[in-house]
């Protein structure tokens, strides 16, 4: 997985016929990073308020959004099917000397959280041209929240101004509500909303994205 905030370039990638596995490691084979390594503002703005815990990061790629979360005090896991996205990640950690900041390649499909031993789960434009059952993934890593817990999830809406389409589906916030406020007594809809963030189209000219924001508190 990947967080495509990190780049604001065209997605050109591999041939979608490919596993999930396969497509992801085809991503992330050239040379250099794919994503800028910063984080994504947008997330940044909602966990600056909360107080450090223990975070996990999902599609992490890279690990831009983790590496921010430990040098703000958090003990910061990051999750992604890439093995080269996490290795970079890990060599990004060491680079900084962020021990906080810990990355394991695994199928999140697959993956099991242990309940109750989470602060905050954050989830940056984690949408896929491949096969990701995304809600069933969230639903899971939300169940890892202890009471007082954060759901942070920020995603495409739309495509960019620049273009008439994208290869992941786009998200909107009604449904993002719909679909992770369950059951609603166990949650406390802290923000749902659609925000404008600037961009530049893969020519370097002004443009825009669409951004589905989601904050869940567990009670």
């Amino acid at each position: 997985m990947s967080a495509p905030h990190h780049a604001e370039h065209a997605h050109a990638g591999p041939s979608e016929d490919l596993s999930p596995s396969e497509y992801w490691e085809q991503r992330y084979s050239g040379r250099e990073p794919i994503w800028s390594g910063k984080v994504n503002e947008t997330m940044a703005s909602v966990v600056r308020d909360l107080s450090p815990g223990a975070a996990l990061d999902l599609g992490c790629g890279e690990g831009g959004d983790v590496l921010w979360l430990a040098e703000q005090g958090w003990q910061a896991l990051g999750l992604d099917i890439s093995a080269t996205a996490v290795g970079r990640a890990r060599a990004a950690a060491t680079a900084r000397g962020l021990e906080a900041a810990t990355f394991t390649a695994t199928d999140l499909s697959t993956w099991e959280p242990e309940p109750h031993s989470l602060d905050l789960v954050t989830a940056s434009f984690f949408q896929s041209s491949v096969a990701l059952d995304r809600t069933a993934i969230l639903r899971r890593a939300a169940s890892a929240l202890r009471p007082g817990g954060h759901l942070v999830v920020t995603s495409h809406a739309a495509p960019p101004s620049w273009a008439s389409d994208h290869p992941a589906r786009m998200v909107s916030i009604d449904e993002e509500v719909q679909q992770l406020a369950q059951p609603a007594e166990d949650w406390d809809v802290v923000t749902a909303e659609e925000r404008q963030r600037p961009a530049l189209d893969p020519e370097g000219h002004a443009g825009e994205h669409l951004d589905a924001l989601l904050v869940l508190r567990r009670r």
